[in-house]
């Protein structure tokens, strides 16, 4: 399966990466890098990950990574990758 990101969680994950450097650009940097491994991973096993908590579609799937969500929809060849949150609301 092929994996996309939306716009939104490129400018979500462009957030998260900025605070995360202000501390740190190394933890930053290992930030990004394993979040890139997990989910390169979800398209081995799509369905692996708990079902949306917020949308009743089984084709919704929330990767918890860290202490943040990412929240993704499979389609027929494609993840698309929706966004990325942690503690704030987040709405589809």
């Amino acid at each position: 399966m092929i994996i996309k990101y939306s716009d939104r969680f490129e400018g979500e994950f462009f957030e998260v990466y900025t605070f995360i450097a202000l501390d740190s650009i190394d933890m930053a940097l290992k930030f990004k890098n394993e979040l890139k491994k997990s989910i390169e991973n979800i398209s081995s096993m799509p369905y692996k990950n708990r079902k949306s908590t917020k949308i009743n579609d089984d084709n919704i799937r929330e990767l918890i990574f860290k202490t943040y969500v990412v929240p993704y929809k499979i389609e027929q060849n494609e993840i698309w990758i929706l966004g990325i949150f942690n503690q704030n609301l987040w709405e589809l």
